[in-house]
């Protein structure tokens, strides 16, 4: 694809590995529709990115508002190319300790807020000419399970059915669908725990972000369809 004059939607675009998307993708020549719903983080990517750059306050668990949002921004003269559905959250702790609540967020932002757009953006994406291509962020949690993210890796092992499935469903559509399983990445994911905390060695956003303007820039007959990132040497070097 040819990502100049294309139209993105990039969910989670107010912080970590959402703005370096946001920011490659806009340098490539794409107008960036930026979802999340802290519109004064937006507002401060877009003075970093500028007008290319599209801030749009939406929460992704709210189905009709995301349908609504979808209905009335685009039509078949201006309809979206990509889809990057990066927004995600996650919390930890064993499975008797897990409340219900953070187990019911993780899945409706993780997977259902997932499902909700891209529901309402395949429509438009069959509908246009040129190829299109949805990219789902997931994470080597989505892969491998492991104790005290439960939760999480049952989030990411299902946004991989999800994506698999759905490839398979739209491909001959022109529509590519592919699946990133990145590792450790120096962004604020893991907020304020110290255990969790970047170092030098995790991954850097804008090389995560260059991986994924590769994936968006194959030929329009090759797929990759899924892809793991790992830093080589995952330990704190200060430890």
């Amino acid at each position: 694809m040819d990502l100049l004059n294309k139209t993105a939607i990039v969910t989670g675009a107010s912080s970590g590995i959402g703005i370096a998307f946001s920011e490659k993708l806009i340098q490539k020549g794409t107008k960036v529709y930026g979802l999340a719903r802290r519109l004064h983080k937006l507002q401060e990517v877009k003075e970093k990115l500028g007008d290319l750059f599209i801030p749009v306050e939406m929460d992704i668990t709210k189905a009709a508002d995301i349908e609504s949002w979808v209905k009335s921004e685009f039509n078949d003269e201006n309809s979206p190319d990509i889809l990057i559905n990066n927004a995600g959250l996650g919390s930890f702790g064993n499975v008797d300790e897990l409340s219900i609540q953070d187990w019911d967020t993780m899945m409706n932002t993780n997977l259902n807020g997932v499902f909700y757009i891209t529901k309402a953006v395949v429509p438009l994406m069959k509908r246009n000419p040129n190829h299109c291509h949805i990219i789902n962020i997931s994470s080597v949690a989505g892969l491998l399970g492991n104790p005290q993210i439960s939760a999480y890796n049952a989030t990411k092992f299902g946004l991989r059915g999800f994506s698999e499935a759905l490839f398979k469903e739209l491909r001959y559509d022109k529509i590519k669908v592919s699946t990133m399983f990145p590792g450790s990445i120096a962004t604020h994911f893991f907020g304020d725990n110290k255990e969790e905390s970047t170092h030098s060695n995790m991954m850097q956003p804008g090389d995560v972000a260059n991986t994924l303007i590769h994936l968006l820039e194959t030929p329009d007959n090759l797929l990759i369809n899924e892809i793991t990132l790992r830093p080589l040497n995952p330990k704190n070097p200060d430890n």
